[in-house]
Parts: structure tokens; C-alpha cells; sequence
């Protein structure tokens, strides 16, 4: 009994000065709250890939500059044709009859101002010998000037229909190929209505689309490397030619074009699938699932953790994957990310940060890596 007694005493003993400690009106000052940070990861050796499809870099389509009926059609798709090749030709009758209407007029004009020069000069005359008034002279002069303006358009008018009546030949543009058919022989067009779609001979290009969280990762000039589906393991070189500024209203994706390598651009085809791999820097940074949190305007953000506390960065992802989100701006390779406990901070917090093997951070640091 005597023996619990001591022990009785020596644990009040401890205790008091701590309950006098809470008896002052001085709050015990609350630890750090800890948490788990990691560095980014880099998939060393990946990149992003887009699948595409070979294009030529001057796609044309070609119609005719009035409407009309087709009669002719002297080329199909494939076929390689040359600057000034006939394509097709519309039925010239109805354009024919407006070239000899345009005709008719203009002799109409003429004649009207050829009676008009007549009866100037006659009343000119006359006033002369103060036979007519100046005013009578006037209006002579009136109409000779209108049957003048007269003949001038009907003349315009008649070039413009023998311009018109030209315009019932298709031509092609350039030297190409004929990468797609619009219309049949038979078939009535309009002014305007593509009728083929041309492309040009030199350079190729990959069309692909860039996801709109990743878009401002990519620049024009920037290079990449073009897998053909046909040739796979096989990589041409090539660059960001071309990167829409607006996204696709529907797809919410951002229009790119990948101009090849001039060496390589005369060994792909017209049409063919691709892949343009991003080699990027080594690959992009990514970070665990967990370290994701809602940012405002519903983007997102992850807490850094500097000088023992931490702040929110706003970060532009990628797909979420299984395990792991991309990052392509907003942290770097060197940070310390939390990956843990995220949603119970706040902006500034001091808190004791630990990496995967339960290490302060400090230490961490100048030890192995994680």
C-alpha cells in the first residue's frame, strides 16, 4: 500500500505544474498539423501523341464563277493535273445567248449616241446664227452626254458577259492532285459551289487536334516527330506550322497543323493516318490524384509547400488517368507538392511536411531522393 501511495504523489506531481500552465488563461499553442509532399514525377522518355491525317498544305476548292449545268467533267479523283488543265465545263448556250444580248445593246447604245453627236453639232449650229436658245443647245448637250454614259455601260456590260461566257470553263489553278469530287455531269451549280477540292503540289502537313487543356503547352516552330500508321517505329521530322487561336465550338478542341521536313514530306500520301508525337522536355510533370483540388472559376489547383507553409497554385492538367494527372503549367519539376490532406488547408498554414519515407522535408532534400 505503501508503495501505490508514492506512486500516487509522484504522478500528481508531474501533472500539477502542467494544470497550473492551463489554469494562467495561456492556450497551448497547437502542433503543425503535418503533411505528405512528393515532387512531380516525369515520365522520362514520353511524351503526348495526336493522331492525324495527311494533308497538303494548299487545299483548294475549285468552282465555277457562274451557275450553270454541268456537261463535262474531264478529271476524277487521283488524277495528277496541271496549271491550266481543263476540269470541267458548264453548258454555254444560256451564256452564249447573254454574251449576243450584251451585243445588242451595246449596238443600241451606240446608235443612240451617234444621233445624239448629230443633233449637237446641228443645234450648235444653230445657236451660232442665235436661231435656238442656249437652253435647247443645253439639253442637245444633255443627251449627248447620257447616250455617252449609255454606250459605256452597255459596253462594261458586254465584256462582263463574255467574261462570263469564259468563266463556263473550269480550270485548274495549280499543278495537284484531285482530292475530292463535288459534282456530277448533269448537275445544276450555283456560282460559287465547289465542284472539286484541289491539293497542291509541295508541302504536307499533319492535321491534328490539341486538347484544350493542353494547347498552351505548344508553340509554332516547336518540333515533334510524325509516326505514319503504315510505317510504325518509323519517325519523320516535322513542326508546329499552324495552332488555331480559337477552339472548335462542338469538339472544344484547337485546330493544329504539323508542316513536315521538306526531305520527308515527297514519302507520305495524301489521306494517310499519323500520329505526331510531342517529345515536350523530357515529358510532362505529373502529380497523384490526390493532390488535385478545386480551384475558382472550377479550375485547379495544388497546395506548395515552401518555407514550412504552404499556398495554393492554380495548374493546367491534363486527362485524368487512373492514377496520376498531367500538369502542364503552374509547378515545376522542383516543388513540393502535397499529395495528402490538401482539402483541410488553408493558404499560408504553417504545417510540418514529411515525404513518402516519413522524413521532414529539410531532410529529405539533401538526402536520397523519393
Amino acid at each position: 500500500m505503501a508503495g501505490r501511495r508514492v506512486i500516487r504523489w509522484t504522478a500528481l506531481a508531474v501533472m500539477l505544474p502542467a494544470l497550473a500552465a492551463c489554469g494562467n488563461g495561456t492556450p497551448a499553442q497547437a502542433p503543425d498539423r503535418p503533411v505528405l509532399v512528393a515532387k512531380p514525377t516525369v515520365a522520362a522518355g514520353t511524351g503526348l501523341a495526336f493522331p492525324g491525317e495527311v494533308r497538303a498544305r494548299e487545299e483548294s476548292p475549285l468552282a465555277f464563277r457562274v451557275g450553270g449545268k454541268l456537261v463535262r467533267r474531264e478529271v476524277d479523283v487521283g488524277d495528277h493535273v496541271a496549271r491550266g488543265d481543263l476540269l470541267a465545263m458548264l453548258d454555254p448556250a444560256d451564256l452564249a445567248t447573254q454574251v449576243r444580248a450584251a451585243q445588242a445593246r451595246l449596238a443600241a447604245a451606240e446608235a443612240q449616241l451617234k444621233r445624239a453627236a448629230a443633233d449637237r453639232a446641228r443645234y450648235a449650229s444653230l445657236a451660232d446664227g442665235q436661231l435656238v436658245s442656249r437652253s435647247a443647245l443645253d439639253a442637245q448637250e444633255a443627251a449627248w452626254r447620257a447616250a455617252d454614259g449609255e454606250v459605256r455601260a452597255a459596253r462594261a456590260a458586254a465584256e462582263l458577259a463574255g467574261n462570263q461566257a469564259a468563266h463556263a470553263r473550269l480550270v485548274a489553278p495549280a499543278d495537284g492532285v484531285i482530292a475530292a469530287r463535288h459534282a456530277e455531269a448533269g448537275q445544276v451549280v450555283a456560282a460559287g459551289q465547289p465542284v472539286f477540292s484541289l491539293a497542291a503540289d509541295g508541302g504536307r502537313e499533319v492535321a491534328i487536334a490539341l486538347p484544350e487543356s493542353l494547347v498552351g503547352a505548344f508553340a509554332v516552330g516547336q518540333p515533334v516527330e510524325v509516326e505514319l500508321w503504315a510505317a510504325p517505329g518509323e519517325r519523320l521530322g516535322g513542326r508546329f506550322r499552324e495552332i488555331s487561336p480559337a477552339a472548335d465550338p462542338v469538339a472544344r478542341t484547337y485546330a493544329a497543323r504539323v508542316a513536315l521536313d521538306a526531305a520527308d514530306a515527297q514519302r507520305v500520301a495524301l489521306g494517310q493516318s499519323a500520329k505526331v508525337h510531342v517529345p515536350g522536355r523530357g515529358g510532362l510533370l505529373s502529380v497523384p490524384l490526390s493532390a488535385v483540388q478545386g480551384g475558382k472559376g472550377g479550375g485547379a489547383t495544388v497546395w506548395v509547400f515552401e518555407e514550412g507553409r504552404v499556398r495554393a497554385v492554380q495548374v493546367r492538367t491534363g486527362a485524368f488517368g487512373a492514377d496520376t494527372v498531367p500538369v502542364a503549367a503552374g509547378i515545376g519539376p522542383d516543388d513540393w507538392v502535397v499529395v495528402a490532406g490538401g482539402h483541410l488547408l488553408r493558404d499560408g498554414q504553417q504545417v510540418s511536411a514529411v515525404d513518402r519515407r516519413n522524413r521532414p522535408v529539410a531532410m529529405a532534400a539533401s538526402g536520397a531522393s523519393d
